[in-house]
């Protein structure tokens, strides 16, 4: 016999327990598991067709006041927080990315970028773009084509221009 499906808060909690996730992250794979919750449902009562009207995400308005209710509680109680998981995701990118990848990052989970980690980031741009062009390159390029590899190397992981043309071409100002 097949194990039911956890309740929503349960999910929640334990998404949380492996990493910090944005409210609307979490929103999103809420609303996959209350349409999960509600086809065990049906299978468990042997329906054939949704009693409830559904929204285009196949969830009915209890179901989506559910998940933001249990979304309410985990905030309440601080189980999620969107300023833990954007300190969270700008440790975990800062060494690899610049400061615009990170921002695109943060905006596609509905959050920006703080004014105090904007300027941190800003300030060590250079150092980690150096860092990560290191790691990758080590040797300044022999050819124009050589160059805009590198160059496209750093700007696809959010490096700023300027920090850009000061790494691939070595200066240390």
């Amino acid at each position: 016999m097949k194990r039911p499906p956890n309740s929503l808060k349960a999910h929640a909690l334990a998404l949380l327990a492996r990493r910090e996730q944005s409210r609307s992250e979490l929103r999103s794979k809420l609303e996959a598991h209350a349409r999960k919750l509600s086809l065990h449902a049906a299978d468990a009562n042997g329906a054939t067709e949704a009693d409830e009207r559904t929204d285009r995400h196949g969830l009915s308005a209890a179901q989506r006041d559910e998940v933001e209710a249990v979304l309410d509680w985990l905030v309440a109680n601080r189980y999620q927080s969107d300023e833990r998981f954007a300190e969270s995701r700008i440790h975990a990118r800062a060494g690899r990315h610049g400061q615009a990848r990170i921002r695109m990052e943060l905006s596609q989970h509905g959050l920006s970028l703080a004014p105090e980690a904007a300027q941190t980031l800003r300030e060590t741009e250079l150092s980690r773009a150096r860092e990560v062009w290191r790691k990758r390159f080590s040797e300044p390029p022999a050819t124009p084509e050589e160059q805009a590899r590198q160059m496209r190397f750093l700007a696809a992981r959010g490096f700023a221009g300027d920090v850009i043309r000061r790494v691939v071409s070595g200066r240390e100002d």
